[in-house]
């Protein structure tokens, strides 16, 4: 029984695991028959989510949104840092990079300033923005950098075990905060407009067509451009808060979510039970960092060089 078992877990590890697969020469000959396979990595799926997680709904829309912009996919880049979120760069077929835990935006700054014309895309979970990377996102808001970042917010440390994060509510469990966390939580879209972002929206993984729809005004628009997805994460938060089922969780994001443009953004809260005010929170339009990047440079430029 217990060789059986053990023979069980490795076939399980190499069905789930996208890593094993490739190494091990996975047969990869169907690709190409999802209307959607172009735009993945070949030999990348079946990937390493939970079953119910909410990523996979955020790579499609990621995806529909490039389909629907026009814009060229080489244009399209992606930096992530560490985490499940992080590892949506790895399945899509843009060129991207899986850098250092929370150091995704001065990676992202540093591509963008050596190539404008690039759309840089940040994607990152809560966990990787704003607890070691919270430094380079209030800073990368502050300077207004030319980035879009998709932050997914899953109240948890989901890939190294559900501790408890810089957006976990007080009251709710971990193994970290066994007893309930007693700290309270950023709120993340509120942090961006206080950091002073352009652009600041907030969805919840229900909302599949309002996610597309910000993703690609993020595309078309300059400035540092911020999107919130409230996720589900049924194992690393689910299973401990007794909120396990993702088609509950997925409800209670239809029930509890309360669309809300001008809500002072300071009451504009996002509680996993509710409620969770979703919008297009911020939109305007102020001098980027590459803008007055481009006016010093210019002072050294050639008279006909100048842009």
């Amino acid at each position: 029984m217990g060789r059986k078992k053990k023979m069980d877990v490795r076939r399980s590890r190499l069905i789930h695991s996208p890593d094993l697969l490739y190494h091990q020469n996975y047969d990869s000959s169907t690709h190409g028959l999802h209307p959607n396979d172009k735009y993945m990595r070949k030999g990348r799926i079946p990937h390493i989510w939970c079953p119910g997680c909410g990523l996979g709904t955020i790579t499609n829309a990621y995806i529909e949104a490039i389909k629907e912009s026009n814009i060229d996919m080489k244009k399209h880049v992606i930096v992530s840092g560490i985490g499940c979120t992080a590892r949506i760069a790895g399945y899509v077929n843009v060129d991207s990079y899986h850098t250092t835990h929370g150091r995704a935006i001065p990676f992202a700054t540093g591509l963008k300033l050596a190539n404008p014309d690039l759309i840089v895309t940040v994607i990152t979970g809560d966990g990787d923005l704003a607890a070691i990377g919270g430094n380079h996102f209030i800073h990368g808001a502050r300077r207004n950098v030319d980035i879009n970042v998709i932050c997914v917010n899953n109240f948890t440390y989901g890939m190294t075990g559900g501790q408890h994060g810089p957006t976990t509510p007080v009251g709710f469990v971990a193994p970290t905060m066994p007893y309930g966390s007693i700290e309270n939580p950023f709120n993340l879209s509120h942090l961006a407009v206080a950091s002073g972002a352009d652009y600041v929206a907030r969805w919840t993984t229900f909302h599949v067509r309002q996610i597309k729809n910000a993703i690609k005004e993020m595309f078309d628009r300059s400035g540092f451009c911020f999107t919130e997805i409230v996720s589900q994460c049924p194992t690393g938060f689910g299973r401990p808060n007794k909120m396990a089922d993702p088609v509950f969780m997925l409800k209670n994001f239809r029930d509890k979510s309360i669309i809300d443009n001008n809500i002072p953004i300071e009451e504009a809260i996002a509680h996993p039970t509710g409620p969770i005010y979703i919008g297009k929170f911020l939109d305007k339009q102020n001098p980027t960092y590459f803008d007055n990047y481009s006016k010093i440079m210019d002072k050294f430029r050639p008279e006909g060089d100048k842009k």
